[in-house]
């Protein structure tokens, strides 16, 4: 593990640079070797270069955009440089896009929000009601003449964000305002089928002023559209076709910030693991990949994993993702591919990749979670498909624990990330510590995986070398 620092402003901005493969002969893969190859100093190129994308374009990368399009030149041309043919996968996305402030005001003033990714556009002001059945608003029978041209207040849970909303507009709601299970304002997606007219937004668990009876005014004023995105693709020149590890992150940011944390920091790992793995021969073929609109709902890696002929499909391995790895008040999660915290059905070997990394944090005196494997990041259509899967997260707008506090150090009773999903996720957002040490877990599953993919395979091989 190397020097590690705190991202801040100018103190990086000198860095800024793409990373190009230093010349000489090829060595076998080590997992010293790689993880030594990997250096703060060289993710924090790729943070700044990220960061300054955003800022050229609005602020933001969001698939669809000039922006994002920039991130893909800026990603092909690292990788070129590091000795890859780089493979640019094109798809449809629909798009959401702001074209105003938003604002939801109640008797006391503005109150702290989100709008939820392709919701409907309008201005409601309205008396606020909840369901007459249960709060969670899944069911058409949760809903009554009391709710119609109602700003209606529902509880997270139960059921998508679009099914809520769908059936409070069916009721006739003037808006819908769903109520974070925590502090924080509720973030997410309604997803890219949601139709609906009425605007829909997120507000935290304990929002006083989102109350029934009072009067609430829910403002949002975004475009839905269509545009072109695209996953980056590139592999090893050498190793077994017949075996394919793959490694990704998301390389978009959602519409209102520069997603430095989610996920350039993801993007940042892959790219320099990619760049010394260049320099090495390994016994399987290794793919990374970065993907297109994950903020949009996962549809760079579900366009990937559906057009993988099956065939093809069978090659793969595993599948390793990183998304947010340098959440400043950082947790270390292990994705749970066993299923012992968060019960599950991860594909069979999944546990074996939430062993290599526990083992790995354990060996470096580290303390360790588990992060559920709910498919709320590009892992998802891999695990759907049958391929195992496992990674690495340090928490979004999730509240820190005492005892992970104690675990980890950090503030308790505060967000992991602050700045989930908003303008602030810059460059101060991120923990460089937190990054350093996620870059090198995956660096050592990488070389692990690289050499021997047999322990996802026959889950009882469990010896591995970190030398």
């Amino acid at each position: 593990m190397g020097a590690w620092r705190r991202v801040a402003g100018v103190a990086v901005v000198v860095l800024a640079g793409a990373v190009t493969a230093a010349p000489g002969r090829a060595e076998p893969v080590t997992s010293a070797g790689l993880r030594d190859a990997v250096t703060p100093a060289g993710m924090t190129r790729h943070l700044v270069a990220l960061q300054g994308i955003a800022d050229r374009h609005g602020g933001s990368r969001v698939a669809g955009r000039p922006g994002y399009e920039a991130s893909v030149a800026y990603a092909a041309g690292v990788l070129e440089q590091s000795g890859y043919r780089v493979t640019r996968q094109d798809f449809e996305v629909a798009t959401f896009l702001p074209l105003g402030p938003s604002a939801v005001t109640g008797p006391d003033g503005a109150v702290e929000h989100s709008v939820l990714a392709y919701s409907g556009s309008g201005d409601a002001e309205a008396a606020a009601t909840v369901p007459v059945g249960d709060g969670r608003g899944c069911a058409a029978a949760d809903f009554g003449p009391a709710n119609a041209a109602t700003v209606v207040i529902l509880d997270r849970g139960g059921c998508s964000f679009a099914d809520k909303a769908t059936r409070a507009e069916l009721a006739g709601a003037a808006a819908v305002v769903v109520r974070n299970d925590g502090a924080g304002a509720l973030t997410g997606t309604l997803g890219t089928g949601f139709t609906g007219g009425i605007p829909v937004v997120g507000v935290a668990g304990d929002a006083a002023q989102v109350a029934a009876g009072t009067v609430l005014r829910v403002v949002v004023n975004a475009e839905r559209g269509r545009a072109t995105s695209a996953n980056l693709l590139a592999e090893t020149r050498g190793g077994d076709p017949g075996t394919v590890v793959m490694v990704g992150a998301h390389l978009d940011s959602v519409a209102e910030g520069p997603g430095v944390n989610d996920n350039a920091t993801g993007v940042a790992a892959v790219l320099e693991i990619a760049a010394a793995l260049a320099r090495q021969v390994p016994r399987n073929t290794v793919r990374f990949a970065l993907w297109g609109a994950e903020e949009s709902g996962l549809l760079g890696a579900e366009h990937y994993v559906a057009g993988l002929p099956d065939a093809e499909r069978r090659r793969v391995a595993l599948y390793l993702n990183v998304d947010m790895i340098g959440s400043p008040n950082f947790g270390r999660f292990v994705y749970d591919g066993d299923g012992s915290a968060y019960p599950g059905a991860a594909p069979a070997g999944s546990a074996a990749i939430e062993r290599l990394f526990r083992d790995h944090f354990a060996a470096e005196g580290l303390a360790a979670g588990e992060s559920a494997m709910d498919g709320r990041s590009d892992y998802g259509p891999f695990t759907a498909a049958g391929i195992p899967a496992g990674g690495l997260f340090t928490g979004a707008e999730g509240i820190k624990s005492a005892a992970q506090a104690v675990q980890y150090g950090g503030t308790a009773g505060a967000p992991f990330d602050p700045c989930y999903h908003r303008a602030c996720d810059g460059l101060a957002n991120v923990n460089m510590r937190a990054l350093d040490e996620m870059a090198d877990a995956l660096a050592h599953a990488v070389a692990v995986y690289a050499q021997d993919a047999s322990a996802v395979a026959a889950p009882e091989v469990a010896a591995v070398s970190r030398r």
